[in-house]
């Protein structure tokens, strides 16, 4: 028996289990399609291979006529997505800073796919939404949320910069104020207070999860394909051009910085599973002139008491060795 390869299922109209999908769950009933990510045991975080099955799910996803709607989710009840795989990030990502730049490029090509998809698309979600989960969850068009939801940003608290989505997306959906408040404190928001902002449609309890999917999917299904095809292009208007103006420098800035002291702090952080020691940090930014804090690793030479870090074997403003 010949094995389809994923190329020739996206043109033939093979089943799904015969993309051979590993980080994925992907299935289509009647004309829903749902694409599950499959890691719940890492929270449902998306690695490379997650993004490049993402991707091609959500391509022939597009060129399947007998799909009108896609449900994006994760498997369990803990997680929707939350965002890259660290592990993933920290090795051999920050090893090799040139690879975080290939990492950005299955984001990016998985975020245009599910964005021009052509299709209605529904965000299941089921358990804590974070960071690129988030995004994720903003680049569909409707979402319903179990009442145990979460959904924060992360990245100004663990070394990373939500540039190109939720930078972007997060002021149309909520307003400035609020993207400003999720995104600069980092702190959770419940799925009732999501659905004030407009962050969500509907909060159900999660046992009634899927049938709340199914009756919105259903209403959508009772659409005429092409209209709602270009009413979502017309929608995509400002997330387009946006994402457009700024993933590209997002890109790029990420991948510069994937080695940087800030986000090598949140991955350390992250492994050793202890919180993050952010007056240190400022301490060491600040540099040989700023605040000193006798625990930051900073010291003050005892002839002209500059402050200097603990390493320094001499003083940079005096030259008197330590």
């Amino acid at each position: 028996m010949v094995q389809t390869t994923q190329h020739e299922a996206m043109l033939s109209g093979a089943p799904p289990e015969s993309f051979g999908f590993r980080r994925i769950n992907y299935t289509k009933s009647g004309y829903i399609a749902t694409v599950s990510i499959n890691r719940p045991d890492v929270l449902n975080c998306f690695d490379m291979q997650t993004l490049n099955e993402l991707g091609t799910a959500f391509l022939d996803s597009s060129r399947d006529d007998a799909v009108a709607v896609v449900v994006v989710t994760g498997v369990g009840d803990k997680a929707f997505c939350t965002g890259a795989d660290l592990k993933e990030q920290e090795d051999p990502i920050l090893k090799k800073p040139n690879d975080y730049y290939k990492w950005m490029y299955a984001f990016i090509e998985m975020h245009d796919r599910l964005r021009n998809i052509g299709k209605p698309t529904i965000a299941r979600l089921n358990g804590m939404v974070v960071g690129g989960g988030n995004e994720l969850n903003m680049a569909c068009d409707l979402a319903i949320a179990a009442d145990h939801v979460t959904i924060k940003q992360v990245g100004a608290a663990r070394g990373s910069v939500a540039a190109g989505g939720a930078t972007q997306w997060l002021p149309l959906i909520v307003g400035d104020r609020r993207a400003r408040e999720m995104l600069l404190t980092c702190e959770p928001i419940d799925a009732y207070t999501a659905l004030d902002w407009g962050l969500v449609n509907q909060v159900v309890p999660y046992s009634m999860l899927d049938s709340a999917v199914e009756e919105l999917a259903q209403k959508m299904y009772n659409k005429l394909p092409e209209c709602t095809r270009y009413t979502k292009q017309q929608l995509n208007f400002w997330r387009d051009f946006s994402w457009s103006m700024t993933i590209g420098h997002a890109r790029d800035w990420l991948s510069l910085h994937a080695g940087s002291f800030e986000t090598a702090q949140g991955l350390k952080s992250f492994r050793k599973k202890t919180e993050m020691d952010y007056d240190t940090i400022r301490c060491k930014a600040a540099g040989p002139t700023g605040p000193i804090n006798p625990a930051a690793g900073f010291k003050k030479c005892g002839n002209c008491s500059t402050t200097m870090a603990e390493n320094f074997k001499f003083c940079g403003e005096c030259g008197k060795d330590i």
